[in-house]
Formats: C-alpha cells, sequence, structure tokens
C-alpha cells in the first residue's frame, strides 16, 4: 500500500472576510481542513485616534472614544470621564453614577445582544439574529431618546451628563427591561441545549485559565476559562459595591463557555439596571456644580450676562486639567477597559492610551485555533467578540 503523503497549503483569511468581525487577516496554514499554526496580523483599520485626541479639548475627546469600541461607546465614555474626573479631583453626584451604572449595563446588554446574534448566524442559526436584532432595535430607540443618536450617543461629560434625562425615559427602560426577561428564555430555548450549536461550540477554541492568566485576557473569555476577575467587584466604581449581583463563571473555557457566561452577565445586567432604577430620581443633579467645567442652564445664559461669558469660556476655551496621569477601569462588555490620561496642565490631553481589551484577545487566537478545523476558526473569532476599532486605535 502506497504511503500516504500530504501537503500543506497557506491561504489568508481575511482581512476582508464577513467572519473576522472587522479587517482581521489570519495567516493559516492549513494540512487538509486541520490548522498546523496561524498568524493574526493587525493593522488594516487604524484609526490614529488616540493621537488625534492629543488635538481636542478634553470634552471634545469623548466622541473619539466612542467610537474605538462602537459596540461599547458609553462603556468607553464612562471610562474617559471618570479619568479626566480623577485628576480634577471632582466628587460626582450620587444620582449621576447611578445613571451611569444604568447606562453602562444597558450597553453591556446592547453588545451583547450583537455578539449573540452574529456568533449564532456564524454557526448556523440564523434565527438567533433575527430575534436578538429585535431587542437591540429597542435599546437603540432608547439611546435615541436619551440623547438623539442611536450608535454614539455621547451623553457622558466630564464632571456629569450632557443633560438631564428625558421625560419617561426611566419608565421607558423598565418596560424593556420587563420584556427582556421573557425574551432571554427564547434566545436560550434556541441554542442552549441545540445538539446542533452544541456540536459547533463545545471543546472548541479552548483558552484553560494559566493561559488566559498568562495572554491577560479579561471579560467573559477569562470568566468562561474560571478567572472570575470582575472589575466591578475588584475595583468597585460608581457605587457598584452596594448593588446585588453576582460575577458568571465557567470552567471549560472553551465556545459554549463563552455563551453560557454572557447570556448569565445579560441576566445579572437586567438585575443591575432594575436596582439602579429604583435609586434614580426622574429629576435632580446631572452634573457637578463647578462652573470652570459645567456650562450655566440655558435659561440663565440668556437671562444673565455672566453665565452667557462662562458658557462662551466653558465652550471655547474648555477647561485646564492638573498636570498628572490616572488610570480608572471599568468593566466593559469586553471585559477591563480604560484610559490612561496624561495632562500637562493645559486645555487638552497630553497623551490618551486606551487599555484594549479586543487587542489582547486577538493575541490567544493562535492558541486557540491551531490544530483546530478550520471551520472552527469562525466559531472562535465569534466567541471572543472582538471588535477591531479597538483594537487598531
Amino acid at each position: 500500500m502506497p504511503e500516504l503523503r500530504t501537503e500543506t497549503m497557506t491561504v489568508n483569511m481575511g482581512p476582508q472576510h464577513p467572519s473576522t468581525h472587522g479587517v482581521l487577516r489570519l495567516v493559516l496554514t492549513l494540512d487538509g481542513e486541520t490548522i498546523r499554526s496561524a498568524a493574526p496580523t493587525i493593522g488594516f483599520l487604524h484609526t490614529g485616534i488616540e493621537k488625534t485626541a492629543e488635538q481636542k479639548k478634553w470634552q471634545q475627546v469623548i466622541p473619539l472614544v466612542e467610537r474605538m469600541d462602537y459596540l461599547s461607546a458609553q462603556s468607553n465614555s464612562i471610562a474617559y470621564c471618570m479619568s479626566v474626573e480623577k485628576l480634577l479631583g471632582l466628587e460626582i453626584p450620587q444620582r449621576v453614577k447611578d445613571i451611569r451604572v444604568l447606562i453602562a449595563e444597558l450597553q453591556r446588554i446592547n453588545s451583547h445582544l450583537v455578539w449573540l446574534g452574529t456568533h449564532g448566524m456564524e454557526v448556523g442559526a440564523v434565527s438567533v439574529m433575527l430575534y436578538c436584532f429585535r431587542e437591540r432595535e429597542l435599546l437603540l430607540n432608547l439611546n435615541e431618546r436619551l440623547a438623539g443618536f442611536r450608535l454614539f450617543p455621547s451623553f457622558q461629560r466630564v464632571g456629569g451628563l450632557r443633560e438631564d434625562l428625558p421625560r419617561e425615559y426611566l419608565s421607558e427602560v423598565k418596560t424593556f427591561l420587563d420584556r427582556l426577561v421573557g425574551k432571554m428564555a427564547e434566545y436560550e430555548d434556541l441554542l442552549t441545549k441545540n445538539e446542533i450549536y452544541i456540536e459547533r461550540t463545545k471543546n472548541v477554541g479552548v483558552v484553560t485559565k494559566e493561559d488566559a492568566v498568562r495572554f491577560s485576557l479579561v471579560g467573559p473569555i477569562a470568566r468562561a476559562a474560571g478567572v472570575s476577575y470582575d472589575v466591578r467587584k475588584a475595583f468597585p466604581y460608581n457605587g457598584y459595591e452596594t448593588y446585588d449581583f453576582t460575577v458568571p463563571v465557567q470552567s471549560a473555557g472553551d465556545v459554549y463557555s463563552r455563551y453560557l457566561v454572557r447570556v448569565a452577565e445579560m441576566r445579572q445586567s437586567i438585575s443591575i439596571c432594575n436596582q439602579a432604577l429604583k435609586r434614580i430620581k426622574p429629576y435632580g443633579e446631572y452634573a457637578v456644580a463647578d462652573p470652570r467645567i459645567t456650562p450655566p442652564p440655558k435659561d440663565r445664559v440668556y437671562t444673565e450676562m455672566e453665565a452667557l461669558i462662562q458658557h462662551f469660556l466653558v465652550y471655547s476655551q474648555g477647561f485646564t486639567v492638573p498636570a498628572g496621569e490616572a488610570y480608572v477601569p471599568v468593566e466593559g462588555p469586553r471585559g477591563e477597559q480604560g484610559f490612561t490620561v496624561i495632562s500637562d496642565g493645559s486645555n487638552r490631553p497630553w497623551r490618551i492610551k486606551s487599555r484594549a481589551p479586543s487587542l489582547l484577545a486577538c493575541q490567544a487566537l493562535e492558541k486557540m485555533i491551531v490544530g483546530g478545523l478550520i471551520a472552527d476558526v469562525i466559531a472562535v473569532i465569534g466567541s471572543i467578540d472582538v471588535v477591531m476599532g479597538d483594537v487598531d486605535r
């Protein structure tokens, strides 16, 4: 019987592949359908946002950081604002903190819905995408009610919020959350015990607890491997230590475990949102009462010369931030997200550096996919939930 000989083949997957979730290029060496080596290549989407931020006044950076991870816009802006507020030494009103908690958890649900829908579609469960985007539309409607924009609300400000919450906004959020509880059961009915989905995801893209720590993985990827790290518990901010919630953890570290973790996180976010709704009064403080940072109310601008001058100065010159460096992390949908903010004492940042969880996830891709099948690459990339705007900054 003749000896069976095989040859390897090198192929490019991406950077224009619909399943790479952006312009990610994988150089794969294949032996049949088995992956022998993989080299993730990034840099195709470089936006230069971090450098551009150096030319902007402090408040003008907010729309930029929201566009890094476009599925975590408001978590990004909250992290940035908190770092600048630390440099300024501002004490934010508790009502603002509770509103930020509510907004951040709605953002987490929004991001996980997009992840669940696209991931399900890529492994063959097209119905899941239609179900998830149905609820995501309602969340985008809430963003539109909040600030007039659906994807990038830019509602956060250094020192608080852009304005107070719209009338009936809290009741609309409550209506959405009550609806989502029932819909969560629909998502799980479609996937959790689906034999085809389990076959595509169990024991696929495995990351051990040790590797998760070694690669500095965070968020659902790390928690699916047994690492219980969550910024909201480890370094509480915005009063998270006063909220009742648990951190979902699995141990297998595969694609299926990441699915279980994110679904459980959505349920925890619903609970946190409901707790925040009970604390937030319909009207009240929405920013610090510091005339250097916060512009006066419009009714005063129209009637008082001092208020008009203050308004002009805040918007034309901005404000100066004491020289120094600060980093305040938050738990975004993809894990620890934070901004190192360095000030030289002027009205513009000297340097802004993002800690991007998606970048760290990309470096672990090789470990996850080598030895598996090329069909599994799609499931693995979907399960790590990378946003390339978060990688190429």
